[in-house]
C-alpha cells in the first residue's frame, strides 16, 4: 500500500467508523477525558471482548474512579466487580498496585511519558501508547492485534510482531494519523476485517487492500 492509498483508506475510515460501535476504551476516553479511567479500562480490556470490558469498567468506576478511591477497595471487591474480564484476579492486583504507586510517586496523576508508564505493573507499550493517545491526546501509535493484522493485510508494513509493527509505523505513518489509526483499525477489525474470513464484500476500503494472507473472505 502506497502512502496515497493509505491516506485514501484513512479518509474513508475516519468518515465511516463513527457510524459503527466505537471501541470501548475510546468511548470511555471521549466521555471522561480522564487518563486514569483510560489506563484502568485498557487494563481491563486486555484479552477481553468490548462487550465484557464496558460493563465491568462501568461497575468499577461506580465504586472508584480515582487512585485515592481505588486503594480504599480490597482486592476481593475489585475481583467481584470486574468479573468476568480475562485474568480478573491478576488485574485486580495490578489495579491496586498501580493506584497505590500513582499516589506514592506521582501525586495521583497518570504519567504522560511512555518510558515511565511501562515501568508500572501490567503496563506494556500497547497500554501506554493508548493512555497517551486516548487519555492525553498525545500523538502515539498503539498496536494491538487488529492494528498489527490489518497493517500487514493492507501491505502497508511487513512485520512479524506488534512491536515490529509499531516501530515500522513510527517511521512511515503520517503523524496526522497517529491518533486516529488505532481506533479506526480496531473498529474495522471488530466489524469487518476479521482474523479469518474477513467481510471484504462489506468493507469500505476493500479496493485499497492487498488482502495479504487472506485465504477465505465473505
Amino acid at each position: 500500500m502506497l502512502q496515497r492509498q493509505l491516506r485514501a483508506a484513512m479518509t474513508i475510515l475516519i468518515r465511516e467508523v463513527p457510524t459503527w460501535d466505537v471501541p470501548v476504551v475510546s468511548l470511555i476516553a471521549q466521555e471522561s477525558h480522564d487518563p486514569y479511567r483510560v489506563l484502568i479500562s485498557t487494563l481491563l480490556s486486555l484479552r477481553t471482548l468490548d462487550q465484557t470490558t464496558g460493563p465491568a469498567a462501568q461497575r468499577l468506576f461506580a465504586l472508584a474512579d480515582t487512585p485515592e478511591a481505588m486503594v480504599r477497595l480490597d482486592q476481593a471487591t475489585i475481583e467481584r466487580t470486574i468479573y468476568p474480564v480475562g485474568f480478573y484476579r491478576n488485574k485486580a492486583v495490578q489495579i491496586l498496585e498501580i493506584s497505590q504507586r500513582l499516589l506514592d510517586e506521582c501525586a495521583g496523576r497518570v504519567p504522560d511519558d511512555i518510558n515511565v508508564l511501562t515501568t508500572f505493573n501490567g503496563v506494556g507499550r500497547k497500554t501506554a501508547n493508548l493512555v497517551l493517545a486516548e487519555g492525553y491526546g498525545i500523538p502515539a501509535i498503539c498496536v494491538d492485534t487488529h492494528v498489527h493484522r490489518i497493517s500487514n493485510r493492507w501491505g502497508y508494513v511487513k512485520t512479524k510482531t506488534p512491536l515490529d509493527t509499531e516501530m515500522a509505523l513510527r517511521k512511515k505513518l503520517p503523524r496526522e494519523y497517529w491518533l486516529s489509526y488505532n481506533p479506526s483499525l480496531v473498529a474495522l477489525g471488530q466489524h469487518r476485517c476479521k482474523p479469518t474470513s474477513p467481510m471484504c464484500s462489506q468493507c469500505p476500503v476493500t479496493e485499497l487492500c492487498k488482502r495479504i494472507g487472506v485465504q477465505r473472505q465473505r
